[in-house]
């Protein structure tokens, strides 16, 4: 039998599918584009929720990709022995749930919509499943939240500051990883949606130095006060929500997952390497 991974590109999957090739069982990872299989690894071109062509059978299928569409591929894609589902969510389930911003409540409610969808589909046909709602991810510069901001400031020499205090829990995407692994040895885990965040809860604002920090330059840092971002969100809607939340806690309590998984989340220490900036 073997493990099908979709999102195997993604920056989970940058460190998932050797964690699975190390494991010595058959590996498939779907991608959009084409590209090269190798004796250990087979890539399948195709999408979610498309059918995926020549599969064998599965102990075990990975998602780190949107839940309502491996929800719809569960549905019209029969599978024999009933093979373990762990996939993957957003605390923006929670963090956006009572947002002032009407878009951002609508997200929330998706993902929480996909988290049932996933949930109904694998319960018609009896497969085991298990759902992580990860905090902020970082690790492998492929996120859109913290390596875009280190790779502007490289090549601007600037770094915003802005005055948060909420709390945030970045979560390394290796940690993700094994996690997602340990959640196909745990029958506990069943059933379950786990919250998964880092090892460490810091401010918004502390947690931005750190990213500053990090890199191989140096830039000049550009306090943004809290009257600022107040200003800047009355007049750019689209901000409205994200500098909102930089007051606000976004964090994950990690006691069921650490106790069902064994899994211990690394500190946020940010270096140069997870950023790939330019040489």
């Amino acid at each position: 039998m073997a493990v099908l991974v979709f999102g195997g590109s993604s920056q989970i999957g940058h460190f998932l599918l050797p964690r699975l090739l190390a494991s010595g069982e058959p590996v498939l990872a779907v991608s959009r584009a084409q590209r090269a299989s190798t004796a250990e690894l087979t890539w399948l071109q195709g999408a979610l929720p498309d059918r995926v062509p020549d599969m064998p059978v599965l102990s075990a299928v990975l998602c780190c990709g949107p839940l309502p569409a491996l929800a719809a591929w569960l549905e019209r894609t029969p599978l024999q022995h009933s093979p373990r589902i762990v996939a993957l969510s957003s605390m923006s389930a929670e963090a956006k749930r009572d947002s002032g911003v009407a878009a951002e409540r609508e997200l929330a409610q998706q993902i929480q919509a996909g988290e049932a969808a996933l949930a109904r589909a694998c319960d018609r046909a009896r497969y085991a499943w298990t759902v992580l709602r990860p905090t902020l991810i970082y690790g492998a510069g492929l996120d859109r939240s913290l390596t875009p901001l280190a790779q502007r400031a490289a090549r601007m020499r600037l770094f915003p500051l802005p005055a948060g205090q909420g709390l945030r829990q970045p979560v390394h995407a290796d940690d993700l990883a094994q996690a997602m692994l340990a959640a196909l040895e745990c029958p506990a885990a069943a059933g379950r949606v786990l919250a998964i965040g880092g090892g460490e809860r810091l401010s918004a604002e502390a947690m931005l130095a750190r990213v500053r920090r990090s890199l191989p330059c140096r830039s000049v840092p550009l306090p943004l006060p809290r009257w600022l971002l107040r200003c800047a969100g009355g007049v750019l809607p689209r901000w409205r929500g994200p500098l909102a939340r930089l007051q606000l806690d976004q964090v994950a309590d990690n006691t069921e997952m650490q106790h069902l998984l064994g899994v211990q989340p690394r500190p946020f220490q940010p270096d140069t390497a997870m950023w790939r900036l330019p040489s």
